[in-house]
């Protein structure tokens, strides 16, 4: 049997627990580690003692990082003269980057440790892997903000937490870059987007967002970076970003964790 605090250390709202009942946690978790060794999320591998992390070092060097040459804007690696991945994107779009191709292990086995296991803090170390990419210098000096892609509220509810805006908050410590979690709502549920063909997912997160009125002033004339876990057709960073230039923002980027392959890329 294995265990790990990172179901009890983090939550949507990035907020610690305090009081007695914070007290009482810290214990039981100091008290379960003697007891019980804790294990990667991802291999199962028991971890060394003294190791904070829940993936082993192993599972992070095995992530499949997307190779060089890449695109200047949309960070996807070369395959052609002209960067068919940057098409996806709208005009307003300055630059796009992400750490590692999906779907494939043990990238995969960390997203979904993160997205449905219920493992918070495996966010820190995806974050810190996508704080190292590197950017166009103006995208790097210009970033204002950081929004993290909302999730509809029954799913926020169910989950207990967006898995975005914890990457957007580890993220932040990296970046000194604040984090506006509610600037952006979903005004609607949609279908996953992982059951639906490129065309669908266009479809299916049309109208999806909106603006939170009183964010509208501080996102004028902005760079803002908008933060998902993963970016398949991009369809749904895009509404995001079209809610976003729509308020008055002057441009956006994107940042993942993971990129999803297309036809003929190299692995």
């Amino acid at each position: 049997m294995v265990w790990n605090r990172s179901r009890q250390e983090g939550h949507a709202g990035g907020a610690r627990v305090g009081g007695l009942a914070g007290v009482v946690r810290r214990h039981l978790g100091g008290a379960l580690d003697l007891l019980l060794p804790l294990a990667c999320v991802s291999c199962e591998t028991l971890l060394p003692d003294g190791d904070t992390g829940i993936v082993c070092s192993l599972c992070w060097s095995r992530i499949a990082v997307l190779p060089s040459p890449r695109c200047d804007r949309c960070g996807h690696p070369l395959q052609f003269t002209r960067c068919q991945w940057c098409d996806l994107l709208p005009p307003f779009v300055r630059a796009v980057r992400s750490v590692c191709w999906m779907p494939g292990e043990p990238a995969a086995a960390i997203v979904h440790a993160l997205k449905y296991g219920g493992w918070t803090k495996v966010a820190v170390g995806m974050a810190l892997r996508m704080s190292r990419a590197e950017w166009p210098r103006d995208a790097r000096e210009e970033r204002r903000a950081l929004i993290p892609v909302p999730l509809a509220a029954a799913r926020a509810r169910e989950r207990g937490y967006n898995q975005s805006e914890l990457l957007a908050r580890a993220l932040s410590d990296r970046w000194g870059v604040p984090v506006w979690s509610h600037a952006v709502i979903r005004s609607r549920a949609t279908r996953s987007q992982t059951e639906l063909t490129p065309e669908e997912r266009v479809g299916n997160v049309a109208g999806s967002f909106q603006l939170v009125e009183r964010a509208r002033d501080r996102i004028r004339g902005q760079h803002i970076v908008l933060v998902d876990d993963v970016v398949t057709t991009a369809a749904t960073l895009n509404e995001c970003a079209r809610v976003l230039y729509a308020a008055g923002a002057r441009i956006i980027s994107y940042v993942t964790f993971g990129r999803a392959r297309a036809s003929g890329d190299r692995l």
